[in-house]
Parts: structure tokens; sequence; C-alpha cells
């Protein structure tokens, strides 16, 4: 009995040894995971607490669920709830879809050169900050800017409060996400739709199938997977909707539209000085996710779908 574990540990030292190389490459990312992510996770201790800088992490009033508790009891926490959901999903139903389009248009290029330039100028605005990104539309959309002066020089029309009104504030963020992203999302489409067996074009071609015929039939298909797979990840950052270029857009006008959870715990938690609370919403957005990424991945197994585990 004793000479089966002493067998086990040998051959897991053998492995290792062999394997040495390779685990010395993924050492810096474990490492990264282990300081960045898992040693954090003992400040999640602050969502249960009054957390109290003169007491200390671990000695400071235990409160237990109060601060989940006031998620859902605090009005203003409603309102930040549902714009954040509102804005994530108007991105997975707007934003998500176009690299998808755009890799298919692309993909239909047969000009080899046209299409390496078209996707080099799609894929630029990735490499943009979003603070360059807000500045370009406040630049264009503001009252006295481009867009505005073309509309009263050649309509006549009155300045338009792009950026003050409400109404304007969401599908300005969706413009903003799609235009940024969409060229870089394409590169994933692009590989995928590579390996796309050209006979099966050929087949169709013989059978009749025109070009869109092709892409229902063919190229859709192909990259139906890679489609899922990248949906579920996208479920996984439902929460998130972007900080930094929501918190450059919004101003008085807006805050009651786009006001979402990253920037209602950076007022809280940054400004005000309340970490426990911040602590709170910030592992009730990670349990969110969690069970948005478990359940779309049993959904794509029960679908057919290979799912990501």
């Amino acid at each position: 009995m004793q000479a089966q574990p002493d067998r086990a540990r040998g051959g897991l030292a053998r492995k290792i040894w062999k394997d040495r190389y390779l685990l010395l490459i993924g050492l810096p990312g474990l490492l990264y995971f282990i300081v960045y992510k898992y040693i954090p996770m003992a400040g999640l201790v602050l969502a249960f607490n009054d957390f109290n800088p003169f007491q200390g992490l671990f000695h400071s009033p235990w409160v237990g669920f109060k601060h989940f508790q006031t998620i859902f009891e605090n009005k203003e926490v409603v309102r930040v709830l549902w714009n954040t959901f509102n804005i994530s999903f108007l991105q997975i139903v707007f934003a998500f879809p176009a690299p998808i389009i755009l890799a298919l248009m692309l993909n239909e290029v047969r000009n080899q050169l046209f299409k390496r330039l078209v996707q080099s100028i799609v894929y630029l605005p990735h490499f943009l900050s979003w603070v360059v990104v807000v500045g370009i539309c406040v630049v264009f959309l503001k009252g006295n800017g481009l867009v505005n002066h073309f509309l009263k020089d050649t309509f006549g029309m009155e300045a338009i409060p792009f950026l003050t009104d409400p109404a304007y504030f969401k599908p300005l963020l969706i413009a903003q996400v799609i235009w940024k992203e969409a060229g870089w999302g394409t590169i994933i489409f692009l590989a995928a739709l590579a390996g796309v067996n050209p006979q099966l074009y050929e087949a169709a071609i013989v059978d009749g199938a025109g070009r869109w015929r092709q892409i229902w039939h063919i190229t859709l298909p192909a990259i139906r997977g890679t489609i899922v797979i990248l949906l579920i990840l996208r479920l996984g950052s439902v929460m998130d909707v972007g900080f930094e270029q929501i918190y450059l857009m919004l101003n008085p006008f807006t805050r009651e539209v786009g006001d979402v959870l990253d920037t209602y715990v950076y007022v809280k938690g940054v400004q005000k000085a309340d970490y426990s609370f911040a602590t709170a919403v910030g592992l009730f957005k990670g349990l969110v996710s969690l069970v948005l990424v478990t359940g779309a991945n049993y959904l794509a197994k029960r679908f057919g779908e290979e799912g990501m585990f």
C-alpha cells in the first residue's frame, strides 16, 4: 500500500521535470493570477463588516449581509442596476453582432489588397484610448461642434443637444463601442472563417447555391461554435459596461440614465470612502457574472455546442 503513493509521487516528479520548461513559461501568468486575483480576494471580508481604517481589515465591526441588503432596498442602487443591465443588453444586441457582420463582409472580398487595407483601417480605433474616442465625439457633437454646424448651414436646423439630452446617451455609447471595437473583434471570426473547407463552397456552387445561401448554410454554421463561446464570455462581463467610457460621457443631465454600477461604486467607494459597500457591490457583480456564465455554458451544451467547460 505504501509503494503506490511513492510511485505516484515519483511519477508526478518525473512529469514535472519532463515539462519543466513549459511550466517555467507558464509561471509568470500563474504568479500574475495569484498576486493580483487570488490574494486580493482576502479583502472581500470588507463586504461583511463596516470597515474602519483604524481597526483594520479583520477587526472592524461585523455586519453580515447588511450591505447586500442595501443593494436591493436603496432606490438609487436599483436604478443603477437597471441602467447597467439595460446598457449591457443593448451592447449585446447591437455591438456583439457587429464584428460578425463585418467579418462576413470582409470574407466576401476577393481583392486581397483592398481587404487588407480595410482590415487595417477598421483595426485602428481599437488602439485609441476612451479619452481620445470620447474627445472626438465631443468635438463633433457639442453644441457648436461640426455636426451641429453642418445641420445648421445645410438644413437650417437648431443645435441638437447630443451630449446633454438623455435620449441620445445610450445610442452614443453603443455607436462608440461599435466604432472602436468592431474591427478588432473581426480577428477571431476571420481566423475561424479561414478554417472553412473551400470544397464546401464549390459543392454548394455546383448545387446552384448563391452567395447568401452559402453564407447561411456554410459560413455561419462553421463559426457558430466561436460565436457561442464569445457570447458566453460576454455574458460573464454583463455587469461591466465600461467604466472609463461612461464616466467620461456622464454629466449632470445624463446621470439619471447613464449612472451604472461601476461609476456608482467609484463615487461611493473612492470619493465617499464607503469601502465596505463598494466591496459588497463588487462581490455581487462577480456572483451574477458567475451565474450567467455557468447558465450560458449549460444551455450551450444542451443545444449541442461544446461550451467552455
